[in-house]
């Protein structure tokens, strides 16, 4: 018996000792397993947060930004518009102001602020706003990585941000966290601070006064909110605050703070008013081309694209088309619904609206810059660019291809052909009797005058029966046109469809006497740090001999200064100091309305119609021509260019002083000159003959040729003649419109 209770006494001794050191040891390892779990769940809550690496790499998403040939911004492409800028290039009260009002400790802790985090719990616990607890770079942690950080629970949220934010301390120095918190951060006007310094003061960030920069630190907190043209008493309290927080951590003295605390608000948006708008259609033409060639890589990247365009020209062609759409709408035989009927319209299936359309392009006939470009009435209802992608057809302006056959074929200026009715017989059986737009046939006339009147007839027979279709196919291809060119009788008088752009380029070789340029609207394209990346280069074809053209240029002067494009002077305003070439072009029943013309430093056409080819006004007077609708709207832009626009700013009231310029942009150019070898004949207009003294006076004029096809007979009485008696007096029995 004793021994067993020895046995059993020296047991619970053992038991009492070891009991403590069993709960030591449990407490230990359920300690450290607590530690170790909270490690790595600490470890694992961000595993999918960026690597230190990622974070030494991250460069903040930057948009490209599109500027006009001398620099004045059209247009930001990206996803988030933003323009970085180095926090040693901007007054230190910027980031002052910032740091006041948001994390004055930033200086002093390593990505988290235990102190301002109690401030903020104890707030809220109260129910009293101390401020929020996140650091500045809490805040731009969740700025970079909010999506790729997840974002499932708040708390879990919370904490993988406090996980970033201490990387970003390890991985970047202080001022260079600021700065891109600068650059990163949304400010309801675009992302960062000098976005919101363009759009609210109109100025860089580097130029901001320290009230502003006040107030731009105090949007930044809620800026859907602190919206100076919404509650300017909320942001003005706001911005007064951060004033005084300034005051109170030593970055301003009182008489500062007193000062800048009685600095108005912003009363302007500066966000509209930019070039930006100005001339959509160019702008989305661009966009294209950096898409085809860059990707994606355009909306963040940050590069900075020069165009070709002016916009001062831009404005003037805009002004000008503006001017013509009011002016066919007036018109009182005008068929269709007005523009103005569908102001409050978003958008038009098919990009197809039920109003006058029109177009108009300007190139530099030497490069093929492309100096303004209008597709359409309304980019927001159709952005269907009409310029470049509509097909329709040319009517008289795709004549000079045929002349311009002719006179390369040896056929001189003076040549006669009879204005007569013809019959030609169509694949389908039916026969094709094509008419002139005027009411009576002329008789034999040289084609210098056929071209100038834009006589159907003189254009079909030349251009089929004498030249041949084929050739002409040829020639308007190699000038520039690369929609198909159907081999019929009727493609002489413009029965092709074509793009509008493609006509303008073909002109260009015209204007240059010769070459043919390849439109195109971007100069070059540099990265974010001024590297040029892609430098495009005009594309120069010399298609016509340089005599040939010549001749072609004088006679196309002729049509546009005595011709059908006359208007450009009677109506549109367009001195006759000014020299210009160009062609009317009008299809049947008004459906399309053109004016294909040139300077010789400036080619530019306008075409007006429906979307849907109609005809645009009832038949009668006045008529729905090029001559009418078209030339006065070119003819009103380049008096525009050479002259300015002050007279279109005194005579509307409503315009800012600044809204048009007053000067010329261009100086009038001299006429073209005349290329060696060209030699001149006086000649009689009704026979094509050389001029002779029993020859009519008034048919006496002066003509061009190229050395070889100068007429070697003289008139006389007896030639002229008998041309009157042979032709005279055939009349057409109906009025069908076309061919002007």
């Amino acid at each position: 018996m004793a021994n067993s209770r020895s046995s059993s006494d020296s047991g619970s001794v053992l038991a009492t000792l070891w009991r403590p050191r069993l709960f030591a040891f449990a407490g230990l390892f359920v300690v450290t397993a607590g530690v170790g779990g909270a490690l790595g769940s600490w470890r694992n809550l961000c595993a999918t947060c960026p690597s230190v690496a990622q974070i030494r790499t991250w460069e903040a998403q930057q948009t490209s930004k599109i500027y006009s040939w001398d620099g004045q911004l059209l247009k930001e492409e990206g996803l988030e518009r933003r323009t970085p800028v180095s926090i040693h290039a901007i007054p230190d009260y910027v980031p002052q102001a910032v740091i006041a009002l948001e994390d004055k400790r930033f200086y002093q802790h390593g990505g988290f602020d235990p102190r301002g985090f109690l401030r903020a719990v104890s707030g809220r616990l109260i129910g009293v706003n101390r401020g929020g607890g996140s650091t500045i770079t809490q805040q731009l942690a969740r700025n970079m990585f909010e999506s790729g950080v997840g974002l499932e629970q708040r708390y879990s949220r919370k904490l993988r941000e406090l996980q970033v934010a201490f990387e970003l301390e390890r991985s970047y120095t202080k001022d260079q966290i600021l700065e891109t918190y600068l650059n990163e951060i949304y400010m309801g006007r675009g992302w960062g601070f000098q976005s919101a310094a363009r759009a609210y003061f109109g100025k860089n960030l580097a130029e901001v006064n320290v009230a502003e920069a006040a107030m731009l630190a105090a949007v930044l907190n809620r800026p859907s909110y602190y919206n100076p043209y919404v509650r300017p008493e909320a942001v003005r309290e706001r911005r007064n605050l951060c004033l005084r927080l300034m005051w109170e951590q030593g970055y301003i003295n009182q008489e500062e703070l007193e000062r800048w605390q009685a600095w108005p608000l912003p009363d302007r948006d500066y966000s509209d008013e930019s070039t930006a708008g100005v001339a959509p259609y160019f702008e989305e033409w661009v966009r294209q081309i950096l898409v085809d060639r860059f990707g994606e890589d355009i909306y963040r990247n940050g590069y900075r694209v020069y165009t070709t365009l002016d916009v001062n020209m831009q404005m003037a062609a805009q002004e000008a088309m503006t001017w013509g759409w009011d002016r066919i709408e007036s018109q009182p035989n005008f068929l269709h619904p007005k523009y103005e009927e569908f102001d409050t319209v978003t958008s038009f299936p098919r990009g197809e609206t039920p109003y006058l359309q029109g177009m108009m392009v300007v190139l530099d006939p030497e490069t093929g810059a492309v100096r303004a470009l209008i597709g359409g009435r309304d980019f927001e209802q159709s952005e269907f660019d009409r310029a470049r992608q509509a097909q329709r057809q040319a009517g008289s302006s795709f004549k000079p291809f045929v002349y311009l056959s002719a006179l390369a074929s040896g056929i001189p200026a003076s040549h006669i052909v009879e204005d007569q009715p013809v019959v030609y017989e169509q694949v389908s059986g039916e026969d094709w009797r094509p008419q002139n737009f005027d009411e009576e046939f002329l008789g034999p006339i040289t084609i210098r005058e056929g071209l100038r009147k834009s006589i159907n007839m003189v254009a079909i027979k030349l251009g089929w029966e004498e030249v041949g279709i084929e050739t002409v196919a040829q020639t308007a291809r190699r000038m520039g046109i690369q929609t198909e060119i159907e081999r019929f009788p009727s493609t002489t008088i413009g029965a092709a469809e074509v793009r509008p752009i493609e006509m303008v380029e073909a002109y260009t070789a015209l204007a240059t006497l010769g070459t043919k340029v390849r439109p195109f609207p971007i100069l070059r394209v540099e990265n974010a740090d001024g590297e040029v990346i892609w430098e495009p280069q005009p594309e120069m074809t010399q298609v016509i001999d340089p005599a040939v053209a010549r001749i072609m240029v004088d006679m196309l002067n002729d049509a546009a200064v005595n011709g059908t494009g006359a208007n450009m002077h009677v109506i549109g305003g367009l001195p006759y100091a000014v020299p210009v070439a160009g062609k009317t072009g009008t299809t049947n029943d008004g459906t399309n309305t053109w004016f294909m013309g040139f300077t010789p430093n400036l080619a530019a056409g306008v075409w007006f119609g429906m979307d849907r080819p109609v005809p645009m006004a009832r038949r009668g007077r006045p008529q729905a021509t090029g001559g009418f609708y078209a030339a006065p709207v070119w003819g009103r832009f380049m008096k525009h260019v050479y002259y300015g626009m002050s007279d279109v700013a005194e005579a509307d009231s409503t315009l800012a002083p600044d809204a048009w310029y007053a000067d010329p942009l261009l100086e009038v150019p001299a006429m073209w000159p005349i290329p060696s070898g060209i030699t001149t004949r006086e000649v009689d207009s009704k026979s094509g003959l050389l001029w002779s003294r029993w020859c009519d006076e008034e048919n006496r004029y002066t003509e061009l040729y190229i050395p070889g096809t100068e007429p070697t007979e003289v008139c006389d009485e007896t030639s002229t003649g008998r041309f009157r008696r042979r032709i005279g007096g055939l009349r057409m029995p109906e009025l069908v419109p076309g061919g002007r």
